[in-house]
């Protein structure tokens, strides 16, 4: 009975959550699915110990037992696309406001890297207030993130301009910007395309761009590209997931 104690008292904190217990500490793991298939594995295993030490359980423990453990031997479905690549991201140096800016400058933090400008009509900023939402939904843990725009109209987005401009969506994040050929060697190698166009009005002309969340792991790795119109509760998941 006393190998089984440990076992047992895990197992009875997943049937009486009210049950404090020591036995297992999760250590931070970035790794998106071994922390909850480890977890799942040991319960399940433990489960048949649990009724020999405890007696056959009733429907109830069943159910909850159940209902907690066997979702998570379902991998996370991230709601943008998951790129394996074992390159760091192509590093760049560009200017904000407060002087130059590198990607490499964010390792330890997600970095989400958007290219906009502050001429965009719809789409730059329902994806920025979107950002925004998602980083409300993340507590304490939003502090982890950081959110780049690249303006991809350097000839209009001065960084005064692209400061102001994204710090009205959120105060923490940053514009740079650069020459023109500067920002298309940053953004080619994200799959990022951008083309000016003549429009009538006040504006001259607005600039067709990939509106695409580039999310960058704390190691410097791309690791998800989230589509435009993924909505701000789908962003806060998968970048809650990532910060796991």
């Amino acid at each position: 009975m006393g190998l089984l104690k440990p076992i047992r008292d895990y197992v009875d904190t997943l049937v009486h959550p009210s049950v404090r217990h020591d036995v297992l500490t999760a250590s931070r793991h970035r790794a998106f699915i071994a922390p909850r298939l480890l977890g799942s594995v040991i319960a399940l295993a433990a489960f048949p110990l649990y009724i020999v030490a405890r007696g056959v359980p009733g429907t109830l423990e069943v159910l909850v037992f159940a209902w907690l453990v066997l979702p998570r031997l379902r991998p996370y479905q991230f709601n943008g696309t998951v790129i394996q690549s074992e390159l760091p991201a192509t590093d760049f140096t560009l200017t904000s406001s407060d002087g130059p800016v590198s990607l490499s400058d964010y390792r330890g933090k997600l970095v989400v890297l958007y290219f906009g400008y502050t001429f965009c009509p719809d789409v730059c900023p329902t994806t920025l207030s979107d950002v925004n939402k998602a980083l409300a939904q993340l507590g304490n843990k939003a502090q982890d993130v950081q959110l780049i725009m690249v303006s991809v109209d350097p000839a209009r987005d001065d960084p005064e301009k692209l400061a102001e401009y994204v710090e009205f969506f959120n105060p923490t994040f940053i514009g740079v910007t650069g020459t023109d050929d500067e920002v298309r060697s940053v953004a080619t190698p994200f799959g990022v395309w951008y083309e000016a166009h003549t429009e009538e009005g006040a504006s001259g002309y607005l600039v067709d761009h990939v509106a695409t969340l580039n999310v960058i792991d704390q190691e410097g790795h791309l690791k998800l590209v989230i589509g435009y119109g993924t909505g701000a509760d789908a962003i806060a998941a998968d970048l809650k997931y990532m910060l796991r």
